[in-house]
């Protein structure tokens, strides 16, 4: 499962390099875009960290951080598809794989949580 969620990161940061850096945006929704790179690849640049803890707790704490940066990431994939109004399917495919590993992050803390 470790493995599969850090490869499930580094993909979608991959994904979202790929779909941004294809684009022509303006200095307004550049700013944006920037903001969604740098949340979406602190998600499994912080899962990586977890697998390098020292610790349970700190395991977890990192798992938390990826999760945090993962509705970061939601909240600005929202404001390209609303404010911008792209309605790629690209994008949407993004947001759902975003909310999946978020979903995984979120099931994996609560699992951690019961072990102590």
């Amino acid at each position: 499962m470790a493995n599969d969620i850090k490869y499930r990161c580094y993909n979608f940061s991959l994904d979202t390099v790929r779909y941004l850096k294809d684009k022509n945006w303006n200095s307004f929704s550049s700013i944006v875009a920037k903001q969604l790179m740098r949340s979406a690849m602190s998600i499994g640049a912080n899962v990586v960290e977890a697998a390098n803890s020292s610790s349970r707790t700190e395991f977890k704490r990192y798992y938390e951080i990826a999760l945090k940066s993962g509705n970061e990431t939601k909240y600005w994939i929202c404001i390209l598809r609303d404010g911008f109004e792209i309605k790629e399917n690209e994008l949407k495919l993004l947001l759902k794989e975003c909310d999946e590993i978020c979903r995984i992050l979120a099931s994996s803390i609560l699992s951690l949580k019961k072990k102590n």
